[in-house]
């Protein structure tokens, strides 16, 4: 494992309990640049190669997650371990399979040692739905979940019943608003059911614009009803 720290960090006042995944467009020498701009940090970052680099101690609390939210706890950065994928299209193209081995390899080390509860392995889009698009649509979900990773619905989940906005907060998001809600949904679509999810290949835009024109229509998908039903029962 490599190592190239970032000065931007803080004490943890509480364990760490979240593992989140993150993606940006550059390569680590690039987002280096960019989080000495902005005064950011994560505490890992995998290219595209599968090279793991050490940014961040993982006793310390990074500077990742920003305004953020997952099953009513706020301000994620201090309980939470993040891990920064080099993807140029912010994960709308399949990632390559040694970076995911190697990100397989690392996340199974941070559960196994911290004893992260899979509900609780989740990506930036999920803790942001309303500023944040990554990890993206390709992000491999299902290839993790059966790695041992978090959850990852099949045939076999019993349906859970409520209204939306009850199985996405028992999930873990935040639907406490029709703009939450809705924000939270296509999160939800892009994690679980990509399919109904848009892509756009205009980083700098999508950037900008997490939530594509109408994406409040997604919460009127069957095919969304069906797998957000599906999934709520894992959680």
């Amino acid at each position: 494992m490599n190592s190239h720290p970032l000065p931007y960090f803080a004490e943890r006042t509480s364990a760490v309990s979240m593992l989140m995944f993150h993606c940006n467009a550059f390569d680590l020498e690039t987002f280096c640049q960019w989080m000495h701009t902005y005064k950011c940090s994560v505490h890992y970052f995998i290219d595209t190669r599968g090279t793991i680099t050490r940014l961040v101690p993982e006793e310390k609390s990074a500077f990742h997650a920003g305004k953020s939210f997952w099953r009513d706890i706020n301000s994620l950065n201090n309980c939470s371990v993040g891990i920064e994928l080099q993807s140029p299209s912010l994960g709308q193209t399949p990632y390559p399979g040694r970076q995911i081995a190697a990100l397989i390899e690392l996340s199974k080390d941070i559960v196994r040692r911290h004893n992260i509860p899979a509900q609780n392995i989740i990506g930036h889009s999920d803790a942001a739905p309303e500023r944040k698009p990554d990890p993206g649509p390709c992000f491999p979900w299902k290839k993790l979940s059966q790695n041992g990773l978090g959850f990852y619905p099949d045939r076999r989940c019993t349906p859970a019943g409520g209204s939306v906005e009850e199985l996405l907060t028992q999930i873990g998001y935040d639907a406490s608003s029709p703009e939450k809600c809705a924000a939270a949904a296509y999160a939800f679509c892009r994690r679980f059911a990509p399919s109904l999810t848009t892509k756009d290949f205009d980083i700098p835009r999508l950037l900008d614009n997490p939530l594509p024109p109408g994406h409040e229509n997604i919460l009127q998908s069957p095919l969304f009803i069906k797998t957000l039903q599906t999934t709520a029962h894992l959680f």
